[in-house]
């Protein structure tokens, strides 16, 4: 497999392999934003499924990116997940490895249509800076801790299926990122102003805002 043309490109001093990808620290991941990510992305009209329950998958012809950074290890994952008309299963098992639940290190499939709301997202929204993670997966245990301590965190959560992330994205508002995240409408939106972040995932169309 060639990974000139779907390099997992990544900042830092250090890098470990996983599944093929590299994943490492954030450092200076500013001065190493690849070039198809430098200018905005252009304003192409987003794939989204018109029945409020899921992402389209993308068009053969498509090459779509996962850039994530996760807030709580530090590790950057900026890897082409779809190409050629697939899937590729080493760009999905690195994001499986940041994505993981940070609290204990569990690890789960996380669903590719979520990654393509991410990249609509992305296009919508114009920017080239990769998403802050503040929740990715949940293992059972960090979810039934989270929901005992707040009735915002839902008993099944899209969290426990790899079906949700929390995000913000440096120098968009926040409000503005929710905006976009609705227009998408590619499963469920939630804001929570006070913790910080957006939340999506590719359940039924829905929204909420914390209280």
């Amino acid at each position: 497999m060639t990974f000139a043309r779907r390099q997992i490109l990544t900042a830092g001093l250090s890098a470990v392999t996983t599944c093929g990808a590299i994943v490492a620290g954030k450092g200076l991941l500013d001065r190493l934003i690849p070039a198809d990510l430098r200018e905005p992305a252009k304003a192409a009209p987003a794939s989204i499924a018109s029945d409020d329950t899921d992402v389209r998958p993308p068009a053969p012809a498509e090459v779509r990116r996962i850039f994530a950074h996760n807030t709580h290890t530090g590790e950057v994952l900026n890897a082409v997940y779809y190409e050629a008309g697939r899937y590729i299963p080493d760009a999905l098992a690195a994001a499986k490895h940041v994505l993981r639940d940070w609290r204990n290190g569990q690890q789960h499939f996380m669903d590719p249509h979520l990654f393509d709301l991410l990249h609509n997202l992305r296009i919508r929204l114009g920017t080239n800076q990769p998403f802050q993670i503040w929740s990715g997966y949940r293992s059972p245990a960090t979810n039934a801790m989270l929901h005992a301590r707040s009735e915002q965190v839902a008993s099944k959560s899209q969290h426990l299926l790899g079906k949700a992330v929390d995000i913000t994205v440096e120098g968009v508002d926040l409000a503005h990122l929710h905006r976009a995240a609705l227009s998408l409408r590619g499963g469920g939106v939630g804001f929570y102003p006070e913790s910080g972040f957006v939340h999506v995932d590719v359940g039924r169309v829905r929204e909420w805002a914390a209280a």
